[in-house]
């Protein structure tokens, strides 16, 4: 099959960037969407043309590093696909497919469809764990789980820190990422004791990375590979309001 394709190169975060338009004529149906762009880099390569520079690793659906907007769509037109799963066969023979960046504050071009998304990565590390001490692992019934509060924790879980929220989100809100964060620590025992602290430090990181607020349109769900509901937003809102207000924070 053959694609017209039309890509943002940027040579730096300093570089203008533009959009260059690419024709691939032996792609498969069966590739997925970042084999397409392997085949489109092999040829640039033996061309002598600088390669396109994209994110990935696991390419399994799994680490979300496969992070790009496909025709407007972070991952693309796939409900519940990350880019690397997404496969050929939902394009039509001949058609044009723009391929860009995530586009949000937080997260600065770096070469290419390739951006920062340490932003992330730093929410989580002002408070998205628990400080338990190590030692040999407890046993599995020590500490009972009702099956709701374990269910919910999963599907909050799931998230793998994609980004794709953010590009979704009008205002570049992070809060879908965030309320996955707190949801899943904060259904299970183990969470409890840093509940309070834990959702204002992340809100305040949040907020200084220059993610924007969130203002419940909905967007973040959609694009969602793992599908995280937009509830736990409203989890999200609720910790903050309780930490901020009648609440506690621990030190």
């Amino acid at each position: 099959m053959r694609l017209n394709l039309r890509i943002w190169r940027q040579d730096g975060p300093e570089d203008k960037g533009r959009l260059i338009a690419y024709r691939v004529d032996d792609a498969d149906e069966d590739m997925s969407f970042l084999e397409l762009l392997d085949v489109l880099n092999e040829r640039l390569v033996l061309d002598g043309d600088e390669p396109v520079a994209f994110d990935h690793d696991c390419r399994e659906g799994i680490c979300g590093a496969c992070s790009m907007v496909i025709n407007g769509q972070p991952h693309g037109p796939q409900k519940a696909t990350t880019t690397c799963q997404l496969h050929l066969r939902h394009f039509r023979d001949g058609e044009s497919i723009t391929i860009e960046p995530f586009r949000a504050a937080a997260f600065p071009v770096v070469k290419d469809l390739v951006v920062d998304r340490g932003a992330l990565d730093r929410i989580v590390a002002s408070g998205g764990y628990i400080s338990a001490p190590t030692g040999a692992a407890p046993e599995a019934h020590a500490t009972p789980v009702p099956k709701a509060n374990a269910d919910r924790a999963f599907t909050a879980a799931a998230c793998i820190g994609c980004g794709a929220c953010v590009a979704a989100c009008p205002n570049g809100s992070a809060s879908l990422f965030v309320g996955a964060k707190i949801t899943h620590l904060g259904e299970l025992p183990q969470g409890q004791p840093e509940r309070s602290d834990r959702v204002v430090r992340m809100v305040e990181t949040h907020d200084a990375e220059g993610f924007g607020g969130c203002t419940n349109t909905g967007e973040c769900t959609v694009a969602c590979p793992k599908e995280i509901p937009l509830d736990v937003i409203s989890q999200l809102n609720r910790d903050y309001l309780h930490a901020t207000t009648g609440g506690r924070r621990t030190a």
